[in-house]
């Protein structure tokens, strides 16, 4: 069984990994997509002294307090600062790390210093409300920015974006050991319309991974491609030596069950028929046959 861990971006919650997540259990496999503090159905959690450091901290501990290991996690856009620094934090807790269309940092930088053209966007409309510095105000446009067009997609996603303290984005990434985090393996899942926009340094990171996919989407692929989005998840777990869970349910398992006794019952009468095998090897035959065969048609 894989565990993903799934960090969304900003102005954002883990909501926005709602149509994802059902995908990804489906195949077996635990999800957690926590909203970070502030944001999300932890909006009411905002303060002055929200950053990016209490980001890291949130998914830290989930991995510790839910005591999960040999992790897959991924960030989205701004999830991408996050899932580094946690990286950095608790490497042992972490397998694979996969950067959805996300922000691909280096010790000492800031989301700003790696999206200068949008942070400036961002704070263009920036408001202070109770001494927190806001910005990404939803608004009837927000959906179509992060690439969302169908229409009941978008309804759904304006109802729950909130604002988010500028102070995650102007926050430097501090690693205290950049090159042992850079030695996780990743991958980087790029949107075709963001690696286009990259430049230079920027661009040639989001190349720089033992996995890298491209998808033409908006950058809100977990919700405007889910299933794709699962499928080159599923494929990093397996290349990691990851695997779904080996029992589905009760009732399944029983129907499996009687049809193996079935056949092994049918088997025990050709054996019994061909007589050419002494009675200890067929039993040892027999055995083996439906170990092989409740194996087979239990593991998913």
């Amino acid at each position: 069984m894989t565990v993903f861990v799934l960090v969304h971006g900003g102005g954002h919650g883990g909501w926005c990994y709602d149509k994802l997540s059902p995908i990804l259990r489906s195949r077996g496999h635990d999800v957690f997509a926590p909203s970070l503090t502030g944001l999300g159905d932890r909006s009411h959690l905002v303060s002055p002294d929200v950053g990016l450091d209490t980001h890291i901290a949130d998914i830290v501990n989930i991995l510790f307090f839910h005591d999960l290991r040999d992790v897959i996690l991924a960030g989205h856009s701004y999830g991408g600062m996050v899932i580094t620094g946690v990286a950095d934090a608790v490497p042992e807790r972490v397998r694979r790390l996969v950067y959805l269309d996300a922000s691909l940092p280096r010790d000492g930088e800031s989301l700003v210093d790696n999206a200068p053209d949008m942070m400036a966007f961002a704070r263009s409309d920036l408001r202070v409300v109770d001494e927190v510095e806001l910005v990404l105000w939803p608004n009837e446009d927000s959906a179509v920015r992060q690439g969302v067009t169908d229409a009941r997609d978008a309804e759904w996603m304006l109802a729950r974006l909130t604002p988010q303290p500028w102070k995650c984005f102007s926050d430097k990434l501090r690693l205290r050991d950049q090159d042992r985090t850079s030695r996780i393996p990743r991958a980087i899942v790029n949107c075709t319309a963001t690696l286009a926009r990259r430049q230079g340094e920027q661009r040639s990171r989001a190349q720089q991974a033992e996995h890298v996919f491209e998808i033409d989407t908006g950058h809100d692929l977990m919700i405007t491609e889910p299933h794709a989005v699962a499928d080159m998840l599923l494929e990093i777990a397996k290349a990691a030596g990851l695997r779904g869970r080996i029992l589905r349910s009760e009732n399944e398992i029983g129907g499996k069950s009687r049809k193996c006794g079935r056949i092994c019952a049918s088997r025990v009468e050709r054996l019994k028929a061909v007589g050419s095998l002494s009675p200890m090897f067929s039993l040892w035959a027999h055995v083996r046959f439906c170990v092989s065969v409740a194996f087979k048609q239990t593991v998913r």
